[in-house]
Formats: structure tokens, sequence, C-alpha cells
């Protein structure tokens, strides 16, 4: 299959390796000139415009950083310049008001189109080990299967348009306030005197299980391998972090939903932000406390 792949960020980059890797004829683009030539590298035909890329494509992938952006490059660089019929896959983490519209805009052109959120982080981008959740038709989501399972572990169906956002912004708001109840725990247990090895051993197989603790240990060289070890580079970044629960909170706001604890995060994270963390791995929250 001819697929165009936009966007060959940390995770893009990967992505589009391993559908290159599994046989597919790939058209990368990017404004990095770097992120082009491992593309290139990885077997995938490189551009330096969208709409070349897109020119003859039978699945086009968006991996981009912002609702504005997949915005701007869907209207003006693939819908109406990807073939008719052309499957749309929108990758990218927005908000879902954009990835509804940009569904409902697509349709209306002659495409189908699916938002295919992801989690796993950077190392499941390069492994093919990414968990999709995918908003669309029946049947749009069967075909974006096809084109999404060289890069994943799993492809879960949501439900409709906007389904996939919804999905991964509540997931990732579990993920966060996870991931502060982790570093306080830890970091309590410490200062009163408890070795945090062996809290981790005591916690991971008790009730405090949890995938903050037991996967992705935000203490150094205490259980799991993280970029704790790695004075927390690489992973997930704090900012990115924090651009996803400000997602989560607009979309609280506009359907009155409370959710007091991703507020609180979302103000500790939006704190490590600016404290210059923003760059660091998400469980660099760790260290503030």
């Amino acid at each position: 299959m001819k697929i165009a792949f936009i966007g060959l960020g940390n995770m893009g980059g990967g992505m589009a390796a391993n559908l290159a890797k599994a046989g597919h004829e790939v058209s990368a683009f990017d404004l990095s000139e770097d992120a082009l030539a491992r593309a290139k590298e990885n077997g995938c035909a490189t551009f330096t415009n969208v709409r070349e890329a897109v020119a003859g494509a039978e699945a086009v992938v968006t991996m981009l950083p912002n609702g504005g952006i997949v915005k701007s490059v869907l209207t003006s660089d693939v819908i109406g310049h990807a073939p008719a019929g052309a499957l749309l896959i929108d990758c990218s983490t927005i908000d879902v008001a954009t990835a509804r519209e940009m569904i409902e805009t697509a349709t209306a052109a002659g495409y189908e189109m699916v938002d295919a959120p992801v989690s796993g982080g950077i190392a499941a981008a390069n492994g093919g080990n990414l968990t999709f959740m995918v908003g669309g038709t029946d049947s749009a989501v069967a075909k974006a299967e096809t084109v999404l399972e060289p890069m994943a572990k799993a492809v879960i169906r949501a439900g409709g348009a906007g389904a996939g956002q919804v999905a991964k912004m509540c997931n990732n708001m579990l993920l966060a306030a996870h991931m502060v109840g982790t570093c306080e725990a830890m970091k309590l247990a410490e200062r009163n005197g408890l070795d945090p090895q062996t809290f981790y051993d005591i916690s991971s197989k008790s009730t405090g299980y949890c995938w903050s603790l037991n996967d992705y240990t935000p203490v150094p060289n205490v259980g799991a391998a993280s970029p704790a070890d790695n004075d927390y580079a690489g992973g997930f970044a704090v900012a990115l972090m924090l651009k996803d629960l400000r997602l989560a909170m607009a979309a609280a706001d506009a359907s009155d939903a409370k959710v007091p604890l991703g507020r609180k995060a979302t103000e500790i994270y939006e704190e490590a932000d600016k404290a210059g963390l923003g760059g660091k791995d998400f469980g660099s929250i760790f260290t503030t406390l």
C-alpha cells in the first residue's frame, strides 16, 4: 500500500519506519531535514512538500503537534490533493472538537477518516508496540487497522468520530494523577526512613500496584528501568503531559465534568514546567517534592 506519513518527530519517525519495514511504500514529510534523512535511511521516500507526499497515496497518516497544525495541513495540503477515496488517519493528540470537525470536513470531501491517537511512548513507537485508540465509522476503522497493524500492539475502536481523542485525554489524565501519587508515596516513604527499593518491593506487590510504580518507576535506580535512571532524559516530557492535561481540562469545562484530581495534577505539571522541567520526563515530578 502507498502511505503518506506527515510528521516525523519523536513518535512519527519510528512509526513511519515500521510501515516501511512492513513492506508499505511510504512517502514521508517533515519540516526537519534531520528527520527526513532518518526516514530515508529507514526506507521511506522523502518529500519537502506535503502535496507531493500525498499524491497517489491510498492512506495518509498525520502525526502533528496540535490541533491547529492538523487543521491547517489537512485543509490546505491533504484534502483535495490526496486521491479521492484515500483513507485519512490522524494519530496526533488534539482537542476533540477539532478531531470531529476534521472528520466531518474530510467526509464531506469524499474521504474516510479516523482519529487514532496513541499510547506507549517513543520506545513503543520505535518497536511497533503502540496502542491505537480509534474513532470513526465501522468501515473507516476496519480500513485503518490494515495501516496501523505494523505499528501496533493493539488497535481498539473507541467509538465514533473523536472518540479516540476522548479516550486518549482521559487515559493521560489518569496517568498524570497516578504519577503524582506514585512520586508522593515514594518520597513520603523515603522521608520517614523507609528504603525506596524496599517500599517498591512492597507496594508493587500490594494494592499500590500501578503502571507508574511497577513499569515506569520515577525514582532513580529503584524498581523498573525508566528515564529516572538517566536524569529523566527521554521518555514522555512534562510539557507534553501538560498539553494533554490542558486538553482534558478544556473538555471537562465544555462538558461540565468535575475533575478535581485532574485539575490539581494540571497545576502540579504547570509548576514543574515553569521550573524548567518541561523537557524532562514526567516522572521528574519526583524531584519537585
